[in-house]
Formats: structure tokens, sequence, C-alpha cells
């Protein structure tokens, strides 16, 4: 399936606010960790938003970036959800996969844009 990744990163941030609603119903660490991985894992869709409107190359280029930096947050959050058995690895499988594959897709964005530029 090819997804455009405004709406793929949209897709992923919904399942992400799912995760967390279910995150705070427990208290102490789960629900510290929810409010992490809300922040960075909805912001990967809202800073490719945001390029997709970028004032130049460059812009495009630092908020595809950033929303990288988040992708690699959201899967070290996720990681740490399942190394510490807070939420078993069968449920975060399919969200774990999907953020490795976001990270690569916006490398590659990234590294295109910049290959260009040259």
């Amino acid at each position: 399936m090819n997804q455009d990744i405004t709406e793929r990163t949209f897709d992923f941030a919904v399942r992400i606010v799912r995760l967390c609603q279910s995150l705070e119903e427990n208290p102490g660490v789960p629900r510290t960790l929810a409010q992490q991985l809300l922040r960075s894992g909805t912001s990967i869709g809202a800073n490719v938003e945001e390029a997709r409107a970028g004032q130049s190359k460059a812009d495009f280029i630092h908020k595809n970036a950033i929303a990288l930096k988040e992708a690699r947050e959201t899967h070290y959050w996720l990681r740490l959800l399942v190394v510490t058995e807070i939420v078993s690895q069968n449920k975060l499988d399919k969200l774990l996969q999907e953020s490795e594959e976001l990270k690569r897709i916006l490398g590659a964005i990234i590294v295109s844009c910049k290959t260009s530029e040259k």
C-alpha cells in the first residue's frame, strides 16, 4: 500500500493516542511514559505537515529532520514499554514496525532533498 507520508504519520499518531489513552488509565510509570510517547508520537505527523508548507527547501528539510528525530524518540519509548513489560511485545509489534519504517522514509526524504540541492 503506497500511502502518502502525511496520511501515514497521521494514522500513526491516531494509534499512538489510543495506546496512550490506555496507558493513562494506570498510575505511576505507565502514565508518565504515556505523556512522553504522546508528545513524540504525535509530533512526527505535525512536523511532516509543517514541512509541506515549508517556506524553502531548507525549511522543508529542517521540518522533516525534526520529524525524524521525533520518530526515533517514539521508537525508543515503544521499545522501553516492551522491555519493561508495561505493554506486551505482540501488542506493540505493528507500532514498532511502523515507527521503524517512518524513520527510514523520513531519512530517505531528507537525503533525497539534500542530494537534489547539489
